[in-house]
């Protein structure tokens, strides 16, 4: 598998992420490669060519229907980003000194409480999406 970091190094996976963000976040159950082409004004290939990529690194799932294929996507893999993102976000104290913004309990207490709220809202969504006439 690909290091995580040059997987969303390439601009386009990145579009294709947010896109994807965005639309899981307005409700949508999935993003087709068409849509996808339309939004990004993209061509077909070089889409397919970095879902590819994408699935591989498992930052999308697919979901088949018939001969359409709709993404989603699957941000757990970026908490690897987020953990080494983290210690450059630092505060400077008036004698040029940086510390964390955070105490170490208070940065564990909301990683615990953000990987729970991030759980139980995929839970509902994938307990809402599969609700008749949705």
């Amino acid at each position: 598998m690909a290091d995580i970091f040059d997987v969303i190094a390439d601009g386009t996976r990145r579009d294709i992420l947010q896109l994807l963000r965005e639309r899981g976040a307005s409700g949508e159950n999935g993003t087709s490669v068409s849509q996808i082409v339309s939004a990004l004004g993209v061509s077909q290939p070089t889409v397919s060519k970095h879902l590819k990529v994408l699935r591989e690194a498992s930052l999308v799932s697919v979901r088949e229907d018939g001969q359409h294929r709709y993404y989603s996507l699957s941000p757990a893999p970026l908490d690897a980003v987020d953990d080494w993102l983290f210690p450059f976000f630092a505060v400077g104290d008036e004698d040029g000194a940086t510390s964390h913004a955070l105490t170490e309990s208070a940065v564990h207490a909301a990683e615990v409480v953000g990987r729970a709220a991030a759980s139980a809202k995929h839970a509902v969504t994938s307990v809402f999406n599969k609700l008749p006439g949705r």
